[in-house]
């Protein structure tokens, strides 16, 4: 697949979520990430110092996943951040922390190129594999080569923020079900010839990682947005009502009086809003076969 093919973000949303993002990721799937690393990782050594961790982030975007991670985990870092768009890479390199959990230098590179194509040579010597809103834009095919690429490499991976085809309003509307219907099944269409995922993709990695022996951890990541996110709710109706409106066609003009109705709400602070995720740690088996 060539890299025109691929979607792409526009930096605002992506800044816009990433409060929501850092709030709702899983923290309970570091301390067990933590655990595998400093058991198989070599001992940290002075700035400069070759040893520590090396983190490739899949489809960083702006960076926030490693805004969020390389502060939450100890030691030296190097932090190889991928995306096919030039301009996120350079506003990711530019805003990563210098300093880990425990004051350990954090550095970055960027790397232009297609994820699909990575494989486990690729991951040599990679400590963690992370990705951010990613699974669910792969297809089944794809899924399946991440994990034999992280397994392969003995490379655990942290894959957070996967749509789980869930979302609660309050208060509810009649149409509510019928928006999210269409969303989900947008978010599982064919696209390019791409058979995407969607809220399926959870349980196809879950099941890809497992089928080669890793121990697969998963917890919910859920959005929750109130009056303080009145602007990232807004921005994400619009998105969320416009997908199941481009999937279903025929929801016009219901859809068009029900994104009204919805934004009229929010802005008048009467809008609550859970979009579900889920978050996944998949560790490999060690080489010996003990835990």
């Amino acid at each position: 697949m060539s890299a025109p093919d691929r979607p792409r973000f526009a930096p605002r949303w992506l800044e816009l979520r990433e409060r929501a993002d850092a709030a709702a990721r899983a923290p309970e799937l570091l301390r067990p990430l933590r655990a595998w690393l400093a058991e198989r990782t070599a001992p940290a050594g002075p700035p400069g110092s070759p040893h520590g961790l090396v983190i490739r982030d899949l489809g960083c975007g702006i960076g926030s996943m490693g805004r969020w991670l390389a502060v939450r985990l100890p030691g030296p870092q190097q932090w190889i951040l991928h995306d096919l768009d030039p301009a996120l890479l350079e506003l990711a390199g530019a805003r990563m922390p210098v300093t880990a959990d425990d004051g350990m230098p954090v550095a970055a590179t960027t790397a232009r190129g297609d994820l699909a194509a990575l494989t486990a040579d690729d991951f040599a010597g990679t400590s963690l594999v992370t990705a951010s809103a990613l699974l669910d834009l792969l297809t089944r095919d794809e899924v399946e080569d991440l994990a034999e690429a992280c397994v392969g490499a003995g490379t655990p991976a942290l894959l957070a923020l996967s749509v789980a085809g869930r979302v609660e309003l309050s208060p509810s509307d009649p149409f509510d079900a019928e928006i999210t219907d269409a969303f989900n099944d947008h978010q599982r269409r064919t696209d390019q010839g791409r058979a995407l995922l969607g809220p399926d993709a959870v349980a196809a990695a879950v099941a890809a990682f497992e089928r080669r022996g890793a121990t697969v951890l998963v917890q919910s990541s859920p959005w929750r947005l109130g009056c303080a996110e009145s602007a990232l709710t807004a921005e994400w109706l619009r998105g969320w009502v416009g997908a199941a409106h481009a999937q279903r066609p025929e929801l016009a003009p219901e859809a068009v009086a029900y994104l009204r109705r919805r934004l009229e709400e929010c802005a008048a602070g009467e809008l609550t809003v859970a979009v579900h995720h889920t978050d996944l740690l998949a560790l490999p088996p060690h080489p010996s076969g003990s835990e």
